[in-house]
């Protein structure tokens, strides 16, 4: 990614995130963000994940693949989702708000990867630089490209996203699915 924000920038989107899940993990609601107030890279459109993790244990993750609202919103409402909708986990309670530290990924767009098979497919993955989405027909899974530390062969890494994706771990060696990349601006507390 080659447009990075600002330490200022990204101090700010930290905090923004930070309050938002305070706030609501104690049952508040979110107040109204005074946009203007911000720098005008925060107010423009911008797609992030928000991660959350307990000692280094995932906690919750939620974001969106392409923007669709100022990038500061985005960060606040993927940090309340990450804290209290992640199906994979139970809300976050108060107890735990003091132990999560919160990573935020701003996504580039993503772009089709064009490939003719399975090994084609293989030949073009970007270890540890790329995030991975997945398609197949109404189904589709990501993993961003910080997953690459813990599924490093591109084959499992396929296969564990065909799994998120609810389907057979070797679809992808036997169906053209549909297969984007994009890179991600991490940071975090």
């Amino acid at each position: 990614m080659q447009d990075k924000l600002s330490l200022e920038e990204r101090q700010t989107l930290l905090r923004l995130a930070r309050e938002a899940m305070t706030q609501r993990v104690k049952g508040g609601k979110l107040p109204p963000l005074d946009i203007s107030s911000l720098p005008q890279r925060l107010r423009e459109p911008g797609a992030a994940f928000v991660t959350l993790t307990i000692h280094g244990k995932l906690r919750g993750c939620v974001g969106a693949l392409e923007a669709y609202q100022p990038l500061a919103n985005d960060v606040r409402k993927h940090a309340v989702a990450a804290a209290l909708e992640d199906p994979r986990f139970s809300p976050v309670e108060e107890r735990e708000l003091e132990m999560i530290q919160i990573e935020i990924s701003r996504l580039t767009n993503p772009i089709p990867l064009d490939y003719t098979d399975a090994d084609d497919l293989l030949s073009k993955l970007r270890p540890h630089i790329d995030g991975v989405i997945l398609r197949n027909r109404s189904r589709r899974a990501t993993f961003l490209p910080q997953v690459w530390k813990t599924i490093p062969d591109q084959a499992e890494f396929l296969n564990q996203l065909c799994l998120k994706m609810g389907l057979n771990e070797t679809i992808w060696r036997t169906s053209h699915l549909e297969a984007l990349t994009y890179q991600v601006e991490e940071f975090h507390e």
